[in-house]
């Protein structure tokens, strides 16, 4: 079993969205038969099967091995991950194009350079899983609290101009046998966790934005 897989193909993705289905997935992180995980979700086993026989024919399910059982053979699936990502590269028409519009403080512009990340990466992955090789990448997360917005302009400041110092002093266009490497590096806000209990800020602002007697 994989730890991720990155879905390239519109129909695993189709698939994989599903709500049973994405249900089925989960509950294979413990192999079981189409009985097993019928029993586990309360679901009629031909409705199980069924799903089952998609999922693995989009390969987003395996065999993990087949028991005989009286006159039957019993197939035990177990999902091929343990965790699924979609990559842009399954709606390739509409995925985001970060040369679209390159803007250094637009949030739209991150996402779209994760989505080229997830998308660049996962195909990397897919490879080297066929080949049974592995991706050297490097991968740096970490997280700042600035006292103010200028910390935080600052701070972004120094960073390009360090990420830059450095593409400079190592990047060689001539290298025989040189080979591209792709360095991202974002800043954002990380989203508040509302506190048990708490009541829905979302909820509540949309609440007080309506009109007397709406």
């Amino acid at each position: 079993m994989l730890d991720v897989l990155v879905i390239e193909e519109s129909a695993a993705a189709e698939a994989s969205l599903d709500p049973i289905r994405s249900e089925i997935l989960a509950s294979l992180a413990e192999p079981g038969s189409a009985a097993m995980v019928a029993s586990r979700l309360g679901l009629p086993r031909q409705k199980v099967n069924y799903h089952l026989k998609e999922l693995e024919r989009h390969g987003l399910v395996e065999l993990a091995e087949e028991r005989r059982k009286g006159n039957v053979n019993e197939r035990i699936y177990q999902a091929a991950a343990a965790s699924y990502v979609i990559s842009p590269a399954a709606l390739a028409a509409v995925s985001p194009d970060p040369a679209r519009a390159p803007d250094r403080l637009s949030a739209r512009w991150l996402v779209a350079l994760g989505a080229r990340l997830v998308q660049e990466v996962g195909g990397l992955v897919t490879g080297a899983a066929r080949a049974g090789r592995r991706v050297a990448t490097y991968g740096l997360d970490t997280e700042v609290r600035f006292a103010s917005a200028a910390d935080r302009a600052a701070f972004a400041e120094e960073l390009t101009q360090a990420v830059a110092a450095l593409v400079s002093r190592y990047h060689d266009e001539s290298a025989p046998g040189g080979r591209r490497h792709r360095v991202v590096a974002g800043i954002h806000q990380i989203p508040d966790a509302p506190e048990p209990g708490a009541p829905d800020r979302t909820s509540h602002e949309s609440a007080s934005e309506q009109e007397p007697g709406s």
